[in-house]
C-alpha cells in the first residue's frame, strides 16, 4: 500500500472501531492501480504498445480471457498510467489551434456496458479526448463522427482507444461492432477486451495481435484478497485461512472472490463483529451464484431496471413465488412509479441477457401449469449495498 493510501485509510476511520473502513476498496467492481500478479500480462500489453514510446501507433489488438481473470483491471490500470504519462500529448490535442505537434499518441477508454448505441460510442470516444463538454442532445451521430475526424485530422500521432466488454450478450452485436470500429479515423488504433475466444470474434479479422489473460492462480487470489482487505477492513479483520478458503472456492475468478469477501464483510458488520468468521464466509460463498453475472453489468443497467432489481432483492419469499406476484409487489411500491406491465417487461428483458433467470416454480397455478419465477444471478447483499452506496 502506498503512503497516500495509508493516510486516506486513517482519514476514513471513525472514533468507534468497526470492521469495514472503506467499502470501495472491497467492491468487486472497483479496480486497483496495481493489479496483483499481472506482470507477464502487463509485459505482453506493453510489448504490443511499444510503438507509442516512439510516437507511433500500434496495430489493433484483442485481449481475451474468462470471466474474473482481471482483464479490465489490468488494462484500465495500464492505460491510466499511460494516459498520465501522455498528459502533454493530450493537452496539445485538446487545443483548437494545435500550435504544437504531439510527440506520442493519446489514450481513451470506452466501456461498452455503458455505451450501447452508435451515438453513445462516438460520443464516448470524443468526450475522452476533449476538455469541453460534448453535447448529449441536439447533435447527430454523423456530426459526432465528423467532429472526431476533424479533431484528429491534424494529429500525426493519433489515439489508442480501449474498448472494454465487447461481445457481451446485451451489448453491441458483432457486425455493428465492426462497423463502429471502421467508422473511427484512420489514425486511431483500438484494443478490444472481451471474454470470447478470438476465433469466435469477427473483430480479430482486423487485429495484429491477440493477448490472452488466464485465470488467477490460487495463491495470487489469496494475496489479492488480503491486499484488498488491508485497504478496506480493520486490522486483522480477515484471517489468512479464510482468504484461502474464499480463493479455493472462487477457482481463479477474482470477481466472485471479491464478491464473497464483500458479502462476508457486510454480514459481519451488520452483526456488529470486527473480524470475519467462518460463518460469514460460509454464508457468503453460498449466496454468490456459481454461474454468476458480473455486478458491473448489473450496475451498468439503466436506472429504472436497477430500481426494479433493488426492490426485487428485498421482496419476501411469497412475493417471489411467481413472475406475476413479483411484478405486482414491485409495481405497488410508490418509489418505483412503474406499472406491473413495465416491471414484467424489464424482468423478461433482464432474463434474456442473463442478469436474472426465469425458472419454473414447484407449485401449479389455477390453469394447472407451474408458473415461472425470477432467480437472481448475482449476490443480493452485494448489489443492495453497492446500489445504496451509489445513492
Amino acid at each position: 500500500m502506498d503512503i497516500d493510501a495509508r493516510i486516506k485509510r486513517r482519514q476514513r476511520r471513525t472514533d468507534g472501531r468497526r470492521l469495514v473502513e472503506d467499502y470501495e476498496s472491497l467492491s468487486p467492481v472497483a479496480h486497483v492501480d496495481e493489479p496483483s500478479d499481472r506482470g507477464p500480462t502487463l509485459e505482453r500489453l506493453l510489448d504490443h504498445l511499444d510503438p507509442v514510446f516512439d510516437g507511433n501507433l500500434p496495430g489493433n489488438a484483442y485481449v481475451s480471457g474468462p470471466f474474473g481473470a482481471g482483464k479490465s483491471a489490468v488494462v484500465t490500470a495500464l492505460f491510466s498510467h499511460l494516459d498520465t504519462l501522455s498528459t502533454e500529448t493530450r493537452s496539445i490535442i485538446h487545443t483548437s489551434t494545435r500550435a504544437a505537434t504531439p510527440t506520442s499518441p493519446a489514450f481513451a477508454y470506452v466501456d461498452l456496458r455503458e455505451t450501447t448505441s452508435e451515438f453513445a460510442f462516438y460520443h464516448a470516444v470524443l468526450d475522452a479526448l476533449v476538455e469541453e463538454s460534448v453535447p448529449d442532445h441536439g447533435i447527430s451521430t454523423a456530426d459526432l463522427r465528423e467532429r472526431l475526424h476533424d479533431l484528429l485530422g491534424g494529429s500525426r500521432t493519433g489515439v489508442v482507444v480501449v474498448v472494454d466488454h465487447v461481445c457481451e450478450s446485451e451489448g453491441t452485436g458483432d457486425e455493428q461492432l465492426v462497423e463502429l470500429f471502421a467508422g473511427l479515423p484512420s489514425n486511431v488504433s483500438w484494443l478490444a477486451v472481451g471474454r470470447r475466444d478470438p476465433e469466435d470474434v469477427p473483430l480479430t479479422d482486423y487485429t495484429a495481435a491477440e493477448i490472452r489473460v488466464d485465470r488467477y492462480r490460487r495463491e495470487t487470489l489469496v494475496d489479492l484478497l488480503m491486499t484488498r482487505a488491508s485497504l478496506g477492513v480493520a486490522r486483522q479483520g480477515l484471517d489468512h485461512e479464510l482468504a484461502r478458503r474464499i480463493a479455493e472456492w472462487a477457482d481463479g475468478n477474482a470477481h466472485d472472490a471479491m464478491a464473497a469477501l464483500f458479502v462476508a464483510a457486510v454480514r459481519a458488520t451488520e452483526d456488529g463483529r470486527t473480524r470475519l468468521t467462518e460463518a460469514d464466509v460460509t454464508a457468503a460463498v453460498e449466496e454468490v451464484p456459481r454461474e454468476s453475472v458480473s455486478l458491473g453489468r448489473v450496475l451498468a443497467l439503466p436506472a429504472n431496471k436497477q430500481l426494479v432489481l433493488r426492490e426485487l432483492v428485498d421482496l419476501d419469499p411469497e412475493d417471489r413465488a411467481s413472475v406475476t406476484a413479483t411484478t405486482e409487489a414491485i409495481g405497488a411500491v410508490p418509489a418505483v412509479d412503474l406499472s406491473p406491465g413495465t416491471v414484467k417487461r424489464y424482468l423478461y428483458e433482464m432474463a434474456e441477457v442473463g442478469v436474472v433467470e426465469r425458472v419454473q416454480s414447484e407449485t401449479t397455478n389455477e390453469q394447472g401449469r407451474p408458473p415461472s419465477r425470477v432467480e437472481l444471478r448475482f449476490s443480493p447483499t452485494a448489489f443492495r449495498r453497492l446500489y445504496d452506496l451509489r445513492g
